[in-house]
């Protein structure tokens, strides 16, 4: 009642010529990008810091950016990179081949918690930085790795800005979002100018970006941008058709609405293609949260059975997900990897099928059997089968899908509480309390496969049904983790195919990540907006991004 009576909304300050406006249905959490561990954190800082190389999005392979090129020596073993000159942090001073290895200390400092440090770890080990000279890194490696130059487009931060936090022990409390916006400091085409919690984001165009267009001319095009910041999808939707916003991501039930529209709204929608990403139903096999004062929670048991993962598999309806939660713009999940990714997705995996008489036969076998009569099964201890299912509750298709979830789990005779909650306590029971039974998630698919490692390694921070184990707790997650070491080893594209399908199989076998469907992916946009280039991987040369007006 006091944020409703009490506050007004600030308004962004008049839009200059070209200014790019979209909407984000949550705030980010950390302004630091070394800490990012989620997507809208991540869009949200992605025009303010650079890597040493990006992904070009329409071919798939590795570009220079902060690093203008790169020599590979030593049988795989030896990379050096040489920086552009010339580059300058948005406070002016130049960057170097300091801040590159200050980064990489950042990352691998234990005190610092963060994702990349699982994607650039070599046996275990992180590859050793050496400064040549000021423009001039050496990484050494203990032996040849594959993913190298992908995991390099890690964003690069300002020693001088933050290794005093760093050697104090306090880094990973820097920079977060009661930071004042202009002491965060990158290099990339934006930066950050203005935050409203809960209202807006706004970044102005860096005039000293490096980066120069075809004829010699300064990049970004664009003057500045908006992020909205708004309460859910139908809201971004309303934005969008109100003309507040410039370019928006269709739920599927918007679609044919938008496109019935076009000619009226001046808009393009567009297909870009099948989701790269998964969406999956994981639940928790963590004891550190089943096991208390030596008494063990009968759903632990229930989690790490695989009869009762498998009867839950079957009791998803994938079909009727695309055609009532996606509007048909989708198809069952069946792999780990996204079809999308054509080098890496297995394709030869048979899905389970939605068949409720199977799920019955695989709980019976497991146990599990109504034996009072009263509609809810219990396991072989007379355990009443009860658990809470959630996801973010902003988004709506995930609403959807748990609605349909929920259904045919309780025709399994299994209680389903659903409780959807905020991203931000979601993320916190994830990381920190541990405190979920089963939850659809979905995570961001990437063209190299090693970049979900930590979300596949057993010690992986984001290693959802049990993080941050300090030694396989079972048999085939050891297997993944030595695959994953196998696979990032390998030079070979068509040997290491073979490995990253091999841990999808066992990801199948084992359903850690139980599938549901991918949504077929939309973009829309107005048509003064120009070199608009929207890829299943992201946007192609957004620096090029301009508005006819």
């Amino acid at each position: 009642m006091l944020v409703l009576s009490g506050c007004e909304r600030a308004a962004p300050p008049a839009a200059p010529t070209q200014r790019l406006v979209d909407a984000a249905i949550s705030d980010p959490k950390t302004f630091n990008p070394v800490l990012v561990t989620d997507n809208t954190s991540h869009e949200a800082l992605r025009d303010v810091f650079d890597g040493l190389v990006r992904l070009t999005v329409v071919t798939s392979e590795i570009e220079p950016h902060l690093a203008e090129r790169w020599e590979v020596s030593d049988g795989g073993r030896v990379c050096t990179l040489f920086l552009r000159r010339g580059v300058r942090w948005h406070d002016g001073v130049p960057l170097t081949a300091h801040d590159v290895a200050f980064t990489f200390r950042a990352i691998f400092d234990e005190r610092v918690p963060n994702s990349a440090r699982y994607v650039l770890l070599v046996d275990g080990q992180p590859p050793r930085v050496e400064v040549v000279d000021d423009y001039t890194v050496r990484l050494v490696l203990p032996r040849p790795f594959a993913p190298l130059l992908s995991a390099l487009g890690q964003e690069i931060v300002p020693k001088h800005q933050l290794e005093a936090s760093l050697e104090a022990g306090t880094f990973a409390q820097q920079w977060g979002i009661n930071t004042p916006p202009e002491q965060i400091v990158g290099s990339g085409p934006f930066r950050m100018a203005r935050y409203e919690p809960a209202q807006f984001i706004e970044y102005a165009r860096y005039p000293d970006y490096w980066m120069k267009d075809a004829t010699g001319g300064p990049l970004p095009y664009l003057d500045s941008r908006v992020q909205l910041i708004v309460p859910n999808q139908d809201t971004a939707y309303l934005k969008f058709l109100g003309g507040q916003t410039d370019t928006h991501s269709p739920l599927p039930d918007e679609i044919a609405d938008l496109q019935a529209k076009a000619t009226e709204l001046q808009i393009t929608v567009q297909k870009v293609g099948l989701d790269t990403g998964t969406t999956f139903v994981a639940f928790n096999r963590n004891p550190r949260h089943y096991v208390r004062d030596g008494r063990r929670d009968p759903r632990l048991d229930w989690f790490t059975d695989r009869r009762f993962l498998r009867a839950i598999a079957h009791g998803i309806d994938k079909r009727a997900i695309v055609v009532n939660c996606l509007n048909g713009y989708g198809e069952p999940a069946v792999a780990e990897i996204s079809p999308e990714n054509k080098r890496y997705h297995n394709p030869n995996l048979t899905d389970y099928a939605y068949d409720l008489d199977a799920a019955r036969r695989l709980l019976q076998e497991a146990g599990f059997a109504d034996r009072d009569g009263d509609g809810v099964i219990e396991d072989a201890h007379g355990n009443r089968v009860e658990f809470t299912l959630t996801t973010n509750a902003e988004n709506q298709v995930r609403q959807k899908i748990c609605s349909v979830l929920v259904e045919d789990w309780t025709k399994l005779g299994m209680k389903v509480s659903y409780r959807p909650l905020d991203f931000t306590t979601l993320v916190d029971k994830m990381s920190s309390s541990y405190d979920w039974d089963a939850i659809l998630m979905g995570f961001t698919g990437t063209v190299e496969p090693n970049n979900g490692a930590n979300l596949l390694r057993s010690s992986g921070n984001l290693h959802l049904w049990n993080p941050s184990q300090t030694a396989p707790a079972t048999p085939w997650e050891g297997e993944i983790d030595r695959l994953l070491d196998d696979g990032a080893s390998e030079l070979d594209p068509e040997k290491r195919k073979v490995i990253y399908w091999r841990i999808q199989e066992i990801l199948h076998e084992e359903l850690p990540m139980i599938l549901t469907a991918r949504p077929t992916e939309y973009a829309a946009y107005k048509d003064v907006v120009q070199n608009y280039q929207p890829t299943v991987w992201g946007l192609y040369q957004p620096e090029r991004i301009r508005l006819a007006r």
